[in-house]
């Protein structure tokens, strides 16, 4: 799926990022960014399923036991679906994420799932050392 950077020159226009450690309180940094991006943005709206997407993202990369710091972006985009706010997690491991179905009394397993459930659409790219891992959201509920 083709995507591409708005050129508006808004401040929604400004994807913001910051690099991690691969710690678990790394997923409350990453919540705050995302939920200020949003706030600036004018799109609070969306900060509920953001938060939870990037909390998704940053558990599984935290979980790849990387080394090196991971990359938590928060960026607005045009799909074939319309205008969406991605979510991305860029982290040192190769692994592909993998969506699995879980019982529903089960402690884990569930992070992509939720973000299936929640994201117009997500993905993975691959890189020569490592992954991007992202999820879309739609401004506008369809």
């Amino acid at each position: 799926m083709t995507t591409e950077i708005l050129t508006r020159a808004e401040p929604l226009a400004r994807p913001t990022t910051v690099e991690l450690p691969y710690a678990p309180q790394s997923a409350s940094v990453a919540r705050r960014l995302v939920r200020d991006a949003l706030a600036d943005w004018e799109l609070g709206h969306l900060a509920d399923d953001a938060e939870l997407v990037v909390t998704e993202l940053v558990s599984n990369a935290v979980k790849t036991g990387c080394l090196t710091a991971m990359q938590v972006g928060v960026a607005p985009v045009v799909n074939r679906a319309g205008q969406a706010v991605r979510i991305s997690v860029r982290d040192g491991s190769c692994v592909l994420p993998v969506l699995i179905g879980t019982a529903h009394d089960a402690e884990s397993g569930r992070g992509l799932a939720l973000v299936d459930r929640v994201a117009a659409v997500w993905g993975v790219d691959l890189e020569s050392h490592g992954k991007t891992t992202w999820a879309d959201i739609a401004m506008e509920r369809a």
